[in-house]
């Protein structure tokens, strides 16, 4: 039996933990804007081809809104904090869409946008740093036989080369994500995670920095619901969370003699 301790009290037994990855292990933000930044520039250029051209100022201004873009910094919440590519790509053919585009025609702008900045090589491909604490927590919970498992909406191969790039597959006994089925939030996601690791929820603690991640944790019967505000620039709002964690090193690991 293990036992987390929050800034030295204990707040759950348990036997496992699941973690989101972006904004809860991995300091994703300046990717994420990099990757934002150029996506609204091929966009922008996608749409200079179109009779007539779609208007630059507004096409800009509603897709920064739309992935949750602001004052350099990126709400912990939008569409490219939480939501999965496939999400990011409908909404991005939703704002064509309001500039007068038909569905069709916007969502194969949106698909040809994405892919061509992926092969572009415009963004820096190498995995984001992992968040201080993040690996001396996630070791200590290996040594110490808890199981652990990444949720998330990134792809599998994304999450994969994270945690190869960080020496940390070993570590991590589960994962699921965006390739998988039903993905998050759904609740459905979590029992499904929870039964492939063998697990009862309610033996479990989840981790995460969305609200999204947190009421998917309620309504799957996680014992230990904890929100992580560290990852953001902008403190992310996490209303459901039952333990606030401000930084990795608040969160510690016991077992029982």
């Amino acid at each position: 039996m293990a036992t987390l301790l929050l800034k030295g009290t204990p707040i759950s037994s348990i036997d496992g933990v699941l973690f989101d990855k972006d904004g809860t292990l991995s300091h994703s933000e300046p990717h994420l804007l990099a990757l934002a930044e150029e996506r609204i520039n091929r966009a922008i250029e996608i749409g200079q081809d179109q009779a007539p051209p779609l208007e630059a100022f507004a096409l800009r201004d509603t897709l920064r809104r739309a992935f949750g873009v602001s004052n350099d910094m990126l709400h912990p919440g939008g569409t490219l904090a939480v939501a999965s590519r496939q999400d990011n790509i409908a909404s991005t053919a939703t704002v064509f869409c309001l500039l007068g585009c038909s569905w069709p025609q916007a969502l194969a702008m949106a698909h040809a946008c994405f892919d061509e900045v992926d092969q572009g090589g415009l963004v820096d491909a190498t995995p984001s740093p992992l968040l201080n604490g993040a690996e001396r927590l996630l070791r200590a919970l290996n040594q110490l036989n808890v199981t652990t498992a990444v949720i998330s909406n990134d792809t599998r191969s994304g999450i994969d080369d994270f945690l190869d790039h960080h020496e940390l597959s070993a570590c991590i006994d589960g994962i699921w994500s965006a390739d998988d089925h039903p993905r998050k939030p759904d609740p459905q996601a979590v029992l499904e995670l929870c039964d492939c690791l063998g697990l009862p929820p309610q033996r479990c603690a989840l981790i995460g920095d969305a609200e999204t991640d947190l009421q998917m944790a309620l309504q799957a019967g996680i014992g230990c619901v904890i929100g992580f505000t560290g990852g953001w620039s902008r403190t992310p709002e996490l209303r459901s969370a039952q333990h606030l964690l401000h930084h990795w090193d608040e969160l510690a690991i016991n077992t029982a003699a």
